[in-house]
């Protein structure tokens, strides 16, 4: 049955969540050997995953195609994929949708290499309330209207896509921060993939490098049950409504979103990234 969020310091959260994301904050111990994924939901998340993991085994696709995405990189404010972090061995990897300032502490004064990946909101709007149709553990939107007006309030999990993104980006020019978007990877995704495994210190040879790019393909991953998330059980998601990779596609939200929810977006968009260099995003 879908229940309510559960808020945390202002910010919403399904009820999966580890309730007491303070302790998680002041007590998980980042290693600098660590590799950590992070993003607001619904901004290429498990695609950036499945290309780090096949860097990680020089394109080796046997890892990716026989362990679950979600137990290859846990999420960190889930119980059950803490306990997988605290199992693995040098070098672990995660995932985590978290605000900066819930993160663990102990990152900023770490070297894990953390990779953040971007996304159009405008986008991210659209693929959100795809699959918030399909959860069984949450509200589910009754229209993109109502989804898009929760979203410019930040009243959707994890809080406000503003925030999330503005938070991050203080660690821009840190050594140890890369930062990506979902656009540059449908642009180039040779020389992002390239550009990945440099920041992450691992050589992939021409044969290597090919390997992996023929296994982050969307159909790829699409055809792989490993990592399209049917496997998630039912009690989660409602399979039935919609696929969890459902186009995999940027620039949708142009076929979705009227004149005037566009008109209503830009005008908060610029409000609250109006502290922001211009022309930092790809989609401006």
């Amino acid at each position: 049955m879908a229940t309510d969020y559960l808020w945390i310091e202002g910010i919403p959260f399904h009820t999966t969540t580890i309730r007491d994301l303070r302790s998680l904050r002041d007590g998980f111990v980042v290693r600098d050997e660590d590799v950590i994924t992070l993003s607001y939901p619904k901004s290429g998340t498990n695609w950036i995953k499945e290309i780090i993991n096949l860097i990680h085994t020089r394109g080796d696709p046997s890892w990716v195609q026989s362990v679950v995405s979600w137990e290859r990189s846990p999420w960190i404010e889930t119980p059950e994929g803490l306990e997988l972090i605290e199992k693995q061995k040098d070098p672990r990897f995660y995932t985590s949708h978290l605000p900066v300032q819930l993160f663990p502490k102990s990152l900023f004064t770490s070297k894990a290499k953390v990779i953040y990946i971007l996304r159009n909101p405008r986008d991210v709007i659209i693929s959100g309330y795809h699959f918030h149709k399909t959860l069984k553990i949450t509200r589910n939107p009754s229209s993109l209207e109502e989804y898009f007006e929760w979203f410019l309030r930040g009243h959707v999990p994890f809080g406000s896509w503003f925030d999330h993104v503005g938070g991050w980006l203080q660690m821009r020019g840190k050594e140890n921060f890369l930062f990506i978007s979902y656009e540059e990877l449908h642009q180039d995704i040779r020389a992002s993939v390239e550009k990945i495994s440099q920041f992450l210190g691992t050589k992939l040879s021409p044969e290597q490098l090919d390997s992996v790019l023929k296994n982050v393909t969307f159909q790829a991953m699409k055809d792989n049950n490993m990592s399209n998330f049917s496997l998630v059980p039912d009690i989660h998601i409602d399979h039935s409504k919609a696929c969890f990779m459902r186009k995999g596609i940027a620039g949708d939200w142009k076929n979705q979103l009227t004149e005037a929810q566009s008109e209503a977006f830009d005008k908060v968009y610029q409000e609250k990234m109006a502290g922001l260099p211009p022309g930092l995003f790809p989609w401006e």
